[in-house]
C-alpha cells in the first residue's frame, strides 16, 4: 500500500465511502496515484526567529515550528482549480509542493505546528483550507489523519472579473483596454503570496495583541 493517494472526482469529495485501516485506504482500481515529496524534501533544521517592519509595529514572520513531532495530513482539493500546496519553512519562506488536480487528494507526512497555504497553481489566487487561509498541522486523534479541505473563497464580483480578464489579456495589453483608468493598476496588481503572508502576519499580530491584557493598566 502506498503512502500517498489521490481520489477520483467521481467520489464526490475526499475519501467518501473508503474504508480507513489505520493510515491505509482501500481504493478502487481506477484511482490515480500521484508522487509525493519525500520526507527529505521537508527540511528539519530549526529556523531563526525573524521579524519584519510593517507600518507602525514589528511583525513576527509566519513560519513553521520545528517540533519534530510527525503527523498525518490529507490534502483534499474540493475546488475546481489545480491547487499548489505551499509549506512555510522554518525561515518563513514559502516552498511549493507538487500540485493537486481538481477533485483529488494526497496524504502527506507533515509535522505538528507546520504551516501550509494553498494557491491556484495557474493564477496564484488564494484558496481556503478548512474555511480559513492558513492550515496548522495538529496532532492526529485516534490514529486518524487530519483533513485539509481546500475550497474556493467567495470572491467579490470585481475580483472575479479581474481574474477572468487576466486569463484573456496579456499583461502588456492591459492598458490598451477601454476601461476605467483605475482598473489598470488593479489588473497589474497580480496575486502575490508574499503580500498575503504580510497581511496574515499583521492579522495574527493584531489578534495576539488584542488577546493579551495590558499589564501596564494594572500597575
Amino acid at each position: 500500500m502506498r503512502d500517498v493517494l489521490s481520489i477520483s472526482p467521481q467520489s464526490n469529495g475526499c475519501l467518501c465511502g473508503y474504508k480507513w485501516v489505520g493510515f491505509r485506504v482501500r481504493l478502487p482500481r481506477d484511482t490515480v496515484f500521484f508522487p509525493a515529496p519525500s520526507s527529505t524534501e521537508m527540511p528539519q533544521e530549526p529556523g531563526e526567529e525573524e521579524e519584519e517592519e510593517a507600518g507602525r509595529g514589528v511583525l513576527r514572520r509566519l513560519r513553521s515550528v520545528n517540533t519534530r513531532e510527525p503527523c498525518q495530513v490529507v490534502f483534499c482539493n474540493r475546488s475546481p482549480r489545480t491547487v499548489s500546496p505551499i509549506w512555510l519553512g522554518f525561515d518563513g519562506k514559502p516552498r511549493p509542493y507538487p500540485s493537486l488536480p481538481p477533485g483529488t487528494g494526497r496524504r502527506m507526512h507533515s509535522y505538528l505546528e507546520h504551516l501550509w497555504l494553498f494557491r491556484d497553481a495557474g493564477t496564484d489566487d488564494r484558496l481556503l483550507v478548512n474555511e480559513t487561509e492558513l492550515f496548522v498541522a495538529s496532532r492526529n486523534a485516534n490514529g486518524q489523519p487530519i483533513f485539509a479541505n481546500i475550497t474556493l473563497p467567495v470572491f467579490t464580483l470585481k475580483e472575479r472579473c479581474l481574474q477572468v480578464v487576466r486569463t484573456l489579456v496579456k499583461p502588456v495589453d492591459y492598458r490598451k483596454l477601454d476601461i476605467v483608468r483605475s482598473l489598470y493598476e488593479d489588473l497589474e496588481d497580480h496575486p502575490d503570496i508574499r503580500k498575503d503572508l504580510q497581511r496574515l502576519s499583521f492579522e495574527r499580530s493584531e489578534m495576539r495583541r488584542n488577546s493579551v491584557p495590558d499589564r501596564s493598566e494594572d500597575s
